[in-house]
């Protein structure tokens, strides 16, 4: 902060030297009724020969900020902010040499003139008002309501809205189609859509504000403040900071489907599950999207604060920014009078049709966000400035800028097309050169809707695009139209561009889909009668698969349910099955499980491709429910016999162990039909035989030289 005043302080230093300079005396006579400083105001220090150029922008007559350009300085407040008739006078806060301008305004009220003194120096400045963004914006946008119209309904998009924001002044507003097609209720700039991923840099900016609180170093391990974090990778545990959780830098893959559903995992259990999803890369290696990380970083703020994230985002943000109608979960923006339905485009037919909303809570920190562009409008103009809104700074400068900073290649860096340039991931924020200028963005995809949310910090330009289709690209073509427009670059038309480049990748996902039955062996069959692969499969990071015979087919089959989403399953050939298309929901169409067998010809684990750059992932089978239970399994605790060797069976919590003479005692894992495997001895499982009274009075010892029975012995 010192290098920026430091200009200032020099400009003090030859002031006070050059006290000679005069200028003309303030007008005398006062206007009727005070002035307005209400607006922008543009002007100059008049230094001789070289004018230094000063921006100013007044909130009524009590709030302002200042920027010069020339320094590098932006936003710094204003205060003792004085009209009186046709004098003002205002300071700069925090500058050296008590910085101070004191002028007239102009009979129209359109010019302010007078001295600026600073370290006993005086010399003279004027200021004109400047004219409103919105209006200087009018021609660069002509035409530019056609444009989205246009891109819309080709893109088969039922609803749309933008805001096109100029410094701190929202330029442009504006819905466009539908919100809910089937009320035909319209888009419109307050109308609430999911945010997706743009979410993630409300999530670092917190952080930032840790920073600067002292609570939070961004490179110190994370192990610091969660001393229970754990990797799958021990060296990236100990090793891994807050920068490396938002950078996408932390060595593992997506992992999406470990939190993808309606599940009801909490935060705490799903960082406690990190620990046994495998990375593929080394810390910091190389550039992988994860939303899990973005997750932890909200958790570990929820620790340092002792408070929520949706608490930290709303009292730090929101609050702040006026975002009224923001909300932190989609549930709540269903509760407001203006918000959107989702809808998907079928990929055989190309029909658009509604999607529901999915309850991602969770998963807050890296994408639950809802909002209007007209809310949005301030989250943008609060990063394209320094940090403060009305007077007030919710985050230092450098910070802010820290955030906006590259901090990691991704992938070779060659550019798309000419124009557009990939520079690297900030936190939170992509950041590339766009025709030239420095861009930072980011979209976000969640179901059923599409958003973008983008700025050039040199031009001051911003953009925010929502949609309501799932996946589409608009948000991304009129981001770029809209800054062709503001920035008087030539116009490429992007769209029609893109559309070419979609229409081949429908046509060429449909091809292969089509081939996919090629792959299929025929005439083979399952190794077991559908019934005997039902049951709970369970991985120590992904949770658990539930497989069960499939009530609503017409022919007896096989579903499957994960995080709450439920598939049916169609053989595919061995005992292999493939899910089967859902209309509700269709993540898992077309996902392959594969059934293992083990030694005693029991079904013992499923295998599936959670993660595209892991092999698949093994879900061990877990017992029968009963199997699990202290009161259930209290009936088999006792003492039996093989012929002289006896065996003790005894509960450890609701562990059945068994312990013979001269041998450790084992632990025995639940299976199926009262059948356990003795857990350190692979191929060995004990069995209880009930009478016909239910009494289990008979354990069979199943091992690979023989079966051997065991009696219950009498109690005396």
């Amino acid at each position: 902060m010192q290098s920026r005043f430091f200009n200032l302080w020099m400009l003090a230093l030859v002031l006070s030297g050059t006290g000679n300079w005069t200028v003309s005396p303030l007008m005398a006579a006062e206007i009727a009724a005070p002035s307005d400083l209400s607006g922008r105001w543009e002007g100059a220090i008049q230094i001789p020969g070289s004018p230094l150029e000063v921006k100013l922008n007044f909130t009524g007559n009590d709030a302002g900020s200042i920027s010069i350009p020339a320094q590098g300085a932006k936003d710094l407040v204003l205060e003792k902010i004085l009209v009186e008739g046709a004098k003002a006078t205002f300071a700069i806060r925090g500058v050296p040499g008590n910085p101070v301008f004191a002028g007239s305004f102009s009979d129209d009220g359109e010019v302010i003139s007078g001295n600026f003194t600073q370290g006993g120096g005086t010399i003279p400045f004027e200021l004109k008002r400047a004219p409103e963004a919105k209006a200087a914006s009018a021609g660069s946008l002509e035409g530019f309501d056609e444009f989205v119209e246009k891109a819309r309904e080709a893109r088969q998009v039922p609803g749309v809205a933008v805001a096109i924001i100029k410094g701190d002044e929202v330029v442009y507003a504006k819905g466009f189609g539908m919100r809910d097609v089937d009320k035909k209720l319209p888009v419109t700039e307050n109308t609430l859509f999911p945010i997706g991923s743009a979410t993630k840099a409300f999530t670092t900016f917190v952080m930032g504000q840790l920073a600067d609180d002292g609570k939070l170093d961004f490179d110190k391990p994370v192990i610091n403040y969660l001393p229970e974090f754990r990797l799958f990778d021990t060296v990236a545990t100990e090793r891994l900071t807050p920068r490396d959780l938002v950078t996408h830098r932390s060595g593992l893959p997506r992992h999406d489907l470990m939190w993808y559903g309606n599940t009801p995992r909490t935060r705490e259990d799903m960082v406690r599950r990190l620990a046994f999803l495998p990375n593929n890369k080394d810390l910091r290696g190389a550039w992988q999207y994860n939303n899990l990380m973005f997750l932890t970083a909200g958790y570990m703020e929820e620790r340092l604060t002792g408070k929520s994230w949706e608490e930290n985002i709303r009292e730090r943000i929101l609050i702040p920014l006026d975002m009224k109608r923001t909300t932190l979960n989609n549930t709540d923006s269903q509760k407001d009078s203006d918000f959107a339905l989702g809808y998907r485009q079928d990929e055989d037919t190309d029909a658009v049709e509604r999607m529901e909303f999915r309850d991602i809570t969770t998963m807050g920190p890296a994408g639950s966000i809802n909002s209007s562009v007209t809310d949005m409008a301030n989250w943008v103009k609060l990063n394209m400035g320094s940090g403060a809104v009305g007077g007030k700074r919710l985050i230092k400068e450098s910070t802010l800028k820290e955030l906006h900073t590259p901090q990691m290649a991704m992938g070779d860096g060659s550019p798309e097309t000419p124009e557009i340039i990939p520079v690297g991931y900030a936190m939170g924020w992509f950041v590339d050169a766009y025709r030239g200028n420095r861009r930072l963005h980011h979209g976000g995809n969640i179901d059923g809707f599409s958003a973008m949310v983008a700025f050039l910090p040199q031009e001051d330009v911003g953009v925010v695009v929502l949609t309501n289709l799932n996946g589409t690209g608009l948000p991304e073509i009129v981001a770029r139209h809209a800054f062709d427009r503001m920035t008087g670059a030539t116009p490429k038309d992007w769209n029609a561009i893109a559309l070419t480049k979609l229409a081949a990748a429908r046509e060429q996902a449909k091809q292969a889909k089509s081939k996919l039955a090629d792959t299929r062996k025929q005439g083979t069959h399952p190794s077991h009668p559908l019934a005997d692969y039902a049951g709970q499969y369970e991985h120590p990071g992904y949770g658990v698969i539930a497989i069960a015979m499939d009530k609503n087919s017409g022919d007896p089959g096989l579903q499957f349910t994960y995080n709450g989403i439920v598939t049916p399953l169609e053989h595919w050939h061995y005992d292999v099955f493939s899910g089967k298309k859902n209309e509700e929901d269709r993540t898992f169409e077309s996902f392959k499980i594969i059934f293992e067998t083990g030694l005693d010809g029991e079904i013992v684990a499923l295998r599936a491709p959670m993660e595209s750059t892991e092999e698949a992932f093994v879900f061990k089978r877990l017992g029968d429910e009963q199997l699990r239970s202290a009161e259930y399994l209290a009936k088999v605790v006792g003492e039996f016999r093989i012929e002289s060797q006896p065996v003790t069976f005894a509960l450890a919590g609701s562990t059945l162990t068994a312990t013979l003479p001269g041998q450790p005692v084992y632990e025995l894992e639940p299976t199926r039909n009262n059948t356990f495997r003795i857990t350190a001895l692979p191929g060995f499982t004990i069995q209880f035989v009930p009478d016909e009274a239910g009494a289990f009075n008979e354990a069979k010892f199943v091992q690979p030289n023989g079966v051997f029975v065991a009696k219950r012995v009498e109690s005396k």
